[in-house]
Order: C-alpha cells, then sequence, then structure tokens
C-alpha cells in the first residue's frame, strides 16, 4: 500500500496466492496491472480481477497434469494432502474435476492450516494411512512440505505399495537448494513431482552462464519461479516502451471514493488511479516474446501459451526426467517444444519412461489397499428361507456356506493379497429378504459388499458396482402341464392337409402321364374307358401305396429284372410298364414316394411314442394377456419387473416363500386359489423342477437376460480385481465343479414347446421332390407329344396345307370343320396301337415305290391324284 502511494504504474509479485487475492482487488480500484509470477491459484482467472496478469503458469493445468497421471496407472481413487488456504483449497478443487474426467476421484480430503505444528501434520498422517487408498497428492508450500515427507518417512509410509505425488512446490524448493543434502534426499526416495518445463535454450544457458558468475556463497539457486520472475520484469519494461511509443502518457487522477479514516496509519486519499492503466494492460497482454522461461505471450483467457510439466522420479542424490506433460499432447518422452510443432492431438498413446517407486520397487503399485484400521470387510449375505442350496446359513465358520459363498471364496483367494472378512446374514430367516435392500445397504456404506444370487439389473448397477456375472440368469414362466389325450385320427397328423393334397393330385398326375405313355404299346393300357381307369389305379395308385407300407422294397427288384419289365409284385396287379418314358416317370415317382414314406413313418412314430404335453399358457406374452394370477418368489427383483416393464397389475401377483409352496400353487390352480404360472429365474427354475422329479415344465422363451454378481460399493477397486478371479476361475473349470458340487440334479426338458411340438411335415419341406417329378412328367410327354406329330406328318406331309390354302380367308366355317377334322384324325392316330402305325407307315412306303413314275412330275401327279387327294387320305385314316 505504501508503495502505490508513490503513483505506481505496475506492480510484480506476490510470490502467496493468499496476498495476490488481497492486491488484486486494491490493483482494480486504481487500474494499476498486477504481474505475479507465483499466484498459481487457478481462481485468479477469474473475470472479478480483471487488473491480475498471471505470469507463469496456473495450477489449472497442472491438475489436470496428475489426473493423467493418475488415470495413465490406473487408480481410481487417491487422497489429497494440501494446505488449507487459497491455493490448496482451489488447485484441490480443480484436481477433483479432472479426476472425474478420468473417471477416477478423491477418496478423502486431508487439509491442515498453514504454519501447523508437527502434531497435527502427525495425526492427519496417521488417519490416512488407515484408509484404503495409497496413492497421496500433496499439494502444499515448501515450509511445511518436507515436514510431511519426514512423518511420513517415520510413520513407514514411504515403503512400497505407497505412491506419493507431489506438485512443483516441491523441485521449486530443490532447485532453489545449492544442492539438496542428503537427508533431505532421504525423505523423498521414490517421489513424483511435477515441474514447470523451460526449454533449454540459448537464451536460457547463457543467462545462467552469467548468473553463475554473479552469484554469492550461501545465496539459493535459480528455480523455475526465478524465470518467471525475470521474465515478468522484462515482460512489464517492453509493454512499457510499446506503450509510450503508442501515445501512451503516465498520468494519475484522484478518487473522491477513497477517505482516510481516523486513528489509520493508511492515506487512502493518497491512492490515485492509473488513467492510462487499461491501455497499458491491454499493451501487456498483447505481448509476444521469448524469455528464458519460454515464450511470454498470453491467449484470451489470459494464461500462458504451450503449458508445459516435466515428470520427475527422485531418487538416490537427485531426480531424473521419466516423462513430460504438454497441454496439446499429454504425456510423452518427447519435448513439449516438439509437440508443439506438430498438430495438437491427446489421441495419442500417453507415454513415461519407467518409474522406481517408494521401496525401490518399479512395479506398478495397486494404489490401495485394504483399511489398516482393523476393521475387516463387511459382507452381506441374504438369509434365504428356500433354495439354500446357494446360500444358507451354516454353523461353523465362516457362518454361511452354499453355492454363492464357494465361489466367492475361490475367487478371494486367487487375489494376490488377503482380503480379511466377516459375513453378516440379513434378514430374519422367516421370509426371503428384499434383495433391492441390501442393494441399497451396500451403497448407503452399510456393508462393503453383498454376496449371494444377486441378481445384475440396471437400478442396481446405478448405485453399486457388480462383478463379472459367475453365473448366467434369466426369467422363465413354469407352468403345470398335463398329458394330451389319444385321437384316432392320429394317422393324419404327420402331414398337413396341403401335404395330403398334393400328395394325391400327384398320385392322379402320374397315373395320367404314365397312361398315356403305354396305351400305345401296353395292351394292359388298352379296352374300355373302366377298364383303363382300373388299370391306372392298380399300376401307379397301389404301386405307391404298396411302397409306403413295404419295408423290403428296393429300387434293384422294382426296375431290373432279366425280362427288363418293371414287375410291381404286387398280389393283386400284373400290370408292367413297357415305354422307356413311362418306366423313367414311374422311376422318379417311386423316388419321390419313398422319400415320403420315410418321413412320415418318423414322424408318425414321434407322435405315437412321446409323450404328449400340452398346457394353454404358451409364453410369456400369453400370460400377460390373460387374467390369471402370477407366482413370484418373495423377496426377488421378479415382482417390480413384472410391474414396471411388462405393465401387470400388482393384484395378479401372488408372494410364494418356498418349493412347497411353488407346488402347491401351480397344483391348485387359479380356480382354486392357486396361480396359473411362476416366473423366476433359470437357477431356482433348473432347481425346482428337478426338485419335483419334472412334474413341471417351462413354456416360452427365456426373457430378461441378466446374471448373479457380487455387489460392491462403488468405484471399489475390489470388484475389478474379483471380477478378473471369477473370468479366471471360469476359465480353468473351478467354477464348473463349483457348480457340480451344489447344483447337480437330475435334468429335466426345459421348454415344453420344444420337446413336446408336433413332428408336422408341411409341403415346403418336399416341393423340391414335387418339382422334379412335375418336370419329369412334362419333358416325357413333351418327347411323345413330339413323336406323335412325326408320325402324323408322315402320312400327310403337304395336302393339309394346300386344302387349306384352297379353303381361303372367306371360309371360316370350312376352316373350322378342317381343324376339327384334323384334330379328330390326330386323336385316331393317337388312340391306334404303336404296331398298327409302323405296319401303315410300312405298306405306305412300299406302294409309294411301286407307283413311283420315273419322272418327277409323274409321281407328284400320282400322288395327287390317286393316294394322296384329300377324300383318299381320310378315308385310309379311318379305315
Amino acid at each position: 500500500m505504501e508503495l502505490i502511494e508513490n503513483d505506481v504504474v505496475a506492480a510484480v509479485g506476490p510470490q502467496s496466492s493468499g496476498i495476490a487475492h488481497v492486491i488484486s482487488h486494491v490493483v482494480n480500484e486504481l487500474h494499476v496491472p498486477l504481474l505475479s509470477f507465483g499466484a498459481t491459484d487457478p481462481s485468479l482467472a477469474a473475470l472479478q480481477y480483471p487488473y491480475f496478469v498471471r505470469t507463469t503458469q496456473s495450477d489449472y493445468f497442472q491438475m489436470y497434469a496428475v489426473a493423467d497421471l493418475v488415470g495413465y496407472f490406473g487408480w481410481r481413487e487417491v487422497i489429497a494432502i494440501f494446505v488449507d488456504d487459497d491455493y490448496g483449497r482451489n488447485g484441490i478443487s480443480i484436481l477433483g474435476d479432472a479426476l472425474a474426467v478420468k473417471r477416477s476421484k478423491i477418496s478423502y480430503k486431508a487439509a491442515f492450516s498453514p504454519g501447523a505444528p508437527k502434531s497435527n501434520i502427525n495425526e492427519l498422517l496417521v488417519e490416512v494411512n488407515l484408509m484404503e487408498s495409497r496413492v497421496y497428492i500433496v499439494h502444499v508450500n515448501p515450509d511445511s512440505g518436507l515436514t510431511i515427507f519426514s512423518i511420513a518417512k517415520a510413520l513407514g509410509m514411504m515403503t512400497s505399495g505407497y505412491v506419493w505425488i507431489a506438485t512443483d512446490w516441491l523441485p521449486s524448493h530443490l532447485d532453489s537448494l545449492n544442492p539438496p543434502g542428503p537427508d533431505i534426499m532421504n525423505l523423498l526416495q521414490g517421489v513424483v513431482a511435477l515441474r514447470h518445463h523451460t526449454p533449454d535454450t540459448d537464451l536460457k544457458k547463457r543467462f545462467m552462464s552469467r548468473w553463475s558468475k554473479l552469484q554469492h556463497d550461501g545465496s539459493p539457486s535459480f528455480n523455475s519461479y526465478a524465470l518467471y520472475a525475470y521474465d515478468s520484469i522484462w515482460l512489464a519494461a517492453r509493454a512499457l516502451d510499446v506503450f509510450f511509443n503508442e501515445g501512451g502518457i503516465v498520468s494519475f487522477s484522484n478518487d473522491p471514493r477513497l477517505k482516510d479514516t481516523n486513528r489509520s496509519t493508511l492515506h487512502l486519499t493518497s491512492l490515485r488511479i492509473f488513467d492510462g492503466g487499461q491501455k497499458y494492460l491491454q499493451t501487456i497482454l498483447k505481448m509476444n516474446f521469448t524469455g528464458i522461461s519460454g515464450q511470454i505471450e498470453f491467449d484470451q483467457d489470459k494464461y500462458l501459451v504451450r503449458p508445459a510439466y516435466d515428470i520427475l522420479n527422485i531418487g538416490g542424490t537427485g531426480s531424473r526426467r521419466v516423462g513430460y506433460w504438454s497441454n496439446s499432447s499429454g504425456l510423452s518422452v518427447i519435448a513439449p517444444e516438439r509437440m508443439y510443432k506438430k498438430p495438437s492431438n491427446r489421441n495419442t498413446t500417453a507415454q513415461l519412461y519407467s518409474v522406481i517407486w517408494p521401496g525401490e520397487v518399479t512395479a506398478i503399485p495397486r494404489g490401495w489397499v485394504f483399511p489398516n484400521n482393523g476393521r475387516p470387510l463387511r459382507i452381506g449375505v441374504p438369509y434365504r428361507v428356500s433354495y439354500k442350496d446357494f446360500v444358507v446359513k451354516d454353523k461353523s465358520p465362516p457362518g454361511v456356506t452354499g453355492y454363492c459363498i464357494d465361489v466367492f471364496e475361490a475367487a478371494v483367494n486367487l487375489l494376490p493379497y488377503a482380503v480379511p472378512r466377516t459375513y453378516m446374514l440379513y434378514g430374519d430367516g422367516k421370509r426371503n429378504p428384499e434383495y433391492s435392500s441390501l442393494v441399497a445397504q451396500v451403497a448407503q456404506n452399510k456393508f462393503d459388499a453383498a454376496v449371494g444370487d444377486v441378481t445384475i439389473t440396471t437400478n442396481r448397477t446405478r448405485i453399486v458396482d457388480f462383478t463379472q456375472p459367475y453365473m448366467e440368469s434369466g426369467l422363465l414362466v413354469v407352468v403345470p402341464v398335463k398329458e394330451a389325450k389319444s385321437n384316432p385320427w392320429v394317422f393324419l397328423k404327420p402331414f398337413t392337409y396341403q401335404m395330403w393334397l398334393v400328395t394325391g393330385a400327384f398320385f392322379l398326375l402320374v397315373g395320367a402321364v404314365v397312361w398315356i405313355l403305354e396305351h400305345r404299346i401296353n395292351h394292359e393300357f388298352r379296352g374300355p374307358p373302366s377298364q383303363q381307369l382300373i388299370t391306372i389305379f392298380w399300376s401307379v395308385c397301389l404301386a405307391s401305396l404298396w411302397l409306403l407300407i413295404s419295408d423290403e422294397f428296393s429300387f434293384s427288384t422294382m426296375f431290373f429284372s432279366q425280362s427288363m419289365y418293371f414287375t410291381l409284385n404286387l398280389p393283386l396287379s400284373r400290370e408292367n410298364t413297357v415305354s422307356t418314358l413311362g418306366r423313367l416317370v414311374l422311376i422318379i415317382w417311386l423316388f419321390v414316394v419313398l422319400i415320403i414314406n420315410s418321413s412320415y413313418t418318423a414322424s408318425l412314430t414321434s407322435i405315437l411314442t412321446v409323450q404328449r404335453l400340452t398346457s394353454r399358457i404358451e409364453g410369456i406374452d400369453s400370460l400377460i394377456s390373460s387374467n390369471d394370477r402370477i407366482g413370484v418368489q418373495d423377496g426377488s427383483f421378479v415382482w417390480r419387473y413384472l410391474v414396471d416393464e411388462m405393465n401387470i397389475a400388482e393384484s395378479r401377483l401372488v408372494k410364494l416363500e418356498d418349493m412347497e409352496a411353488y407346488i402347491k400353487a401351480l397344483t391348485d390352480g387359479p380356480r382354486r386359489g392357486g396361480v396359473a404360472a411362476i416366473v423366476d429365474e433359470l437357477p431356482y427354475i433348473e432347481l425346482f423342477m428337478s426338485s419335483t422329479k419334472c412334474a413341471f415344465r417351462t413354456v416360452g422363451l427365456e426373457f430378461s437376460n441378466s446374471g448373479w454378481g457380487f455387489a460392491f460399493q462403488k468405484d471399489s477397486p475390489l470388484a475389478v480385481d474379483l471380477s478378473t478371479a471369477v473370468l479366471q476361475l471360469s476359465e480353468n473349470g473351478d467354477l464348473q465343479k463349483i457348480h457340480n458340487k451344489w447344483l447337480t440334479h437330475n435334468e429335466c426338458p426345459t421348454q415344453l414347446n420344444d420337446v413336446d411340438a408336433d413332428p408336422q411335415l408341411s409341403l415346403t419341406s418336399f416341393w423340391g421332390l414335387f418339382l422334379i417329378c412335375g418336370i419329369a412328367c412334362f419333358l416325357a410327354l413333351a418327347v411323345f407329344f413330339c413323336r406323335i406329330l412325326c408320325q402324323y406328318r408322315r402320312f400327310t406331309p403337304e395336302p393339309v396345307e394346300a386344302d387349306v390354302e384352297e379353303i381361303g380367308p372367306t371360309n371360316t366355317r370350312s376352316r373350322r370343320s378342317l381343324w376339327s377334322t384334323i384334330f379328330k384324325d390326330l386323336m385316331v392316330l393317337v388312340d391306334k396301337k404303336e404296331a398298327e402305325i409302323k405296319h401303315m407307315l410300312k405298306r405306305k412306303t412300299s406302294d409309294s415305290k411301286h407307283e413311283a413314275s420315273p419322272s418327277a412330275d409323274g409321281q407328284l401327279h400320282s400322288l395327287r391324284e390317286e393316294d394322296l387327294s384329300a377324300d383318299g387320305r381320310l378315308h385310309s385314316l379311318r379305315t
């Protein structure tokens, strides 16, 4: 205040953040820029301090560097040890925000007052040593910092397993000593500290050389704050030079609000406002030059650009740099000045050299241990009255037993450290406890963990952390079933009605095709229409039916005999197929029948031999649509799930306490005060059905898939370690062995719909066979009719066309009569025996040779007038 009375235009300092808060209010009133090289409190950057200019790095960046270190080594909880003033409180507040970004947190804030005696610090360290976390962030002043490490060493807190991270106060203090003594260094072995990064430029080297020549014995060495102080003086001088060059004038004016008070040594009336203060402030913020501490330039938030820190590891008689931190690239082993030449990228993989931790260990400390205050882990266990194979009270230590307890014990035994624990039953032993309440007790710190058949649900994961599921689970619907009544028409069930219709249609189709192909050459397929229909029925239909009931029928005896005739070997039939096309069609058809026969037999056998069980409830959907009562296990989350997620009225739900209540409720049914179905988790259902000798069945598909896990308080590191142990149990087979020890029972069919469904065969499974048979019939008929047309043209190759031309287009009735005559003649030709057609063609060829004249004209004339006249041709065909 006395200095400001002398009409100053700028102030450099102070070294304390607390004092900077006070002075900032004064310079704000007098419009005097305050250049501070030692006040690192992040809150000083607030808008309420417009004339405060920080010429060093803010602790805002340092705390984010500490958070990156914590995240790099995978620690989730830290303990902050700090001095309780503006510097300490505000810095640790920023640290909490930075850790939250890394999904970590400050588990405890250990604060002490400035200038606290050693006894207070000793009590504080004894308290934090009893806590779980072993990662300590020390953010204090140099005057009390070494005292903390001295007491910590005396308490055995500088050994393996502990992590100490100090902010920039420690390297600055060590750098100011010339050099630090061995006693001090022995206190700091394994400590990781952050120091302001100042590039090793030629300017810095020349300055340090000049300082070493001027330095006297006993004077402190330069640390990073001294370098920032030197640059602060140059910043004020350079800015003032620019201020004058731009026409700035140093003038002051009185403030009428400042008045002297009685008995005050402060002369407030002598304080005057710097008229050019705002212009000078803007000139300072626009400065850009390279100082011995690095680049001196401010961003829009009045922070120095390019904040960076050295990561130091103290060991031996000094410290070594294990990496850097910069705002643009995070943790790296590359110097920040090189990283700033590249585009900003925080997605690069963080890198650090190996660190030697307290106790001279190189392995990364776990960062936490069980509290050393004598209290073991409090584990809540549900006090069940049903399904005691999972968890039950036991007289022998540890007081509980069961499948879930054995899995937990096996997982704990795989951990590389001891876990003191005590099991505490939750519930009155008269009914199953509410599991959601047990999980809430863990979240409220009444239990450290919950071990048992605790289902992992969405609502529970919001308040606690679960381990990896050690048993898969899901909801199923259990219903009573009854045996289906016998049906006299059961022999029709193997096929659907579409399958029966298509099969019958193909019987008729194949019969018709075989008749067409055999009618001209096989005398057994001729005669009166009634006789031919009987022949078709016996040759095709009964042949197929005989194949359906005969197991000894073989293709070799069907198609290939010594006479190369196809013989059906039926006791009532002796019809044979003679034509090649007929045999081909019949072979393909009987192959289709053989496949259908095998499928029919298998399906009918299944229908007649498998027990038929039915239930009117088909799954959760049909259960919801009905109005029947539903049973749920007492204490289970299923009640809330059915009400909240499935929108089932609570009046329809019935709580069942034990297995006997399950059986009685399902047996009585809704009409006698019971339930139509029970909804419960898969492990309970399997045990229930096995205990009842499969008297009940499940229907529908499993829904609401989840699992069982161990519940711990939020962010508990034990949950992560136990998850790894559970996976290890699953991989080495121990989890299955524990399951077989407690839960191996008679297996029951799980799905009524899957096991007892009718094995009915539909047309979908056989349409390919029918398609092949249809194509064979079509091709055979196509070849047959092509032969018929060729034979017909050999009888009358040209006259028909001549006659058509002679009739002319005007006489339509005559044309229709001619085509009708041709069609009738064609049908007559089709009905003729093949032997007669061949005889007629042979005779016609012979007559043509005898009657042919030497000249072609004579032959044509003879053919037109005698043998190939229209009337003669038709007469010959009819004859």
